[in-house]
């Protein structure tokens, strides 16, 4: 497990050189993210990376509290069935199976809806610094990576330290980064290539024209 830090502050580009200070040093750009109202100016940040829209909401925390419920009261419900014998029935016990799936996917889809409407449960307690026009720069660390952020941090004066809590796995990062390492060779290298076929187009069509 990594251990996630919490820093707030007001200047994008002092966070945009931290992030480029922190990637420098072997922190991998998914371990690294940015927690703004200001989407367009974290956008216009060459380094920063802003939390997932769909990670603002409490979607997935609240779906898998759904969905655990959902497995309780279908375990209830298979219980009672066997108690009082109704799977003993010439259909048996297949319909109150399918009963129990549709019970599991109802409030796995009530919780995730519930939890669309509300701010992520980890990031509630900065909904006043963010009105107040800062920003959270969020960071997830392996043990041996601490020293590098205690080291980067005495030079940015406008960070504040929000605390911390246990992050992710270390393997949702190898993941993360290995999808974005296969996004950012194909899709530059296929743009790289549009640009040059559209370029060698224009020459032909201008040496057509003369």
């Amino acid at each position: 497990m990594t251990l996630r830090h919490y820093f707030i502050s007001d200047d994008l580009d002092d966070l945009d050189l931290l992030e480029d200070q922190l990637e420098r040093h072997g922190v991998e750009k998914p371990q690294i993210h940015v927690l703004s109202n200001d989407a367009e100016g974290v956008e216009n940040h060459l380094h920063l990376h802003a939390v997932q829209s769909l990670l603002r909401n409490d979607v997935v925390h609240s779906g898998l509290i759904g969905a655990f419920a959902g497995v309780f009261t279908a375990s209830v419900m298979l219980v009672c069935v066997h108690y009082f014998e109704l799977h003993e029935s010439p259909a048996g016990w297949l319909p109150f199976y399918f009963l129990s799936i549709l019970i599991v996917g109802f409030c796995t889809w009530e919780g995730g809806f519930i939890g669309f409407q509300k701010p992520n449960y980890h990031y509630r307690r900065f909904e006043q610094t963010l009105e107040e026009g800062n920003h959270v720069f969020i960071v997830d660390l392996e043990p041996g990576q601490e020293p590098v952020l205690k080291k980067l941090i005495g030079s940015h004066n406008k960070l504040k330290e929000m605390g911390t809590e246990m992050g992710s796995p270390h393997w949702i990062f190898v993941i993360q980064n290995m999808l974005y390492k296969f996004i950012d060779s194909h899709l530059f290298r296929t743009s790289q290539t549009r640009h040059s076929e559209l370029q060698q187009r224009k020459i032909n069509s201008t040496e057509a024209g003369e």
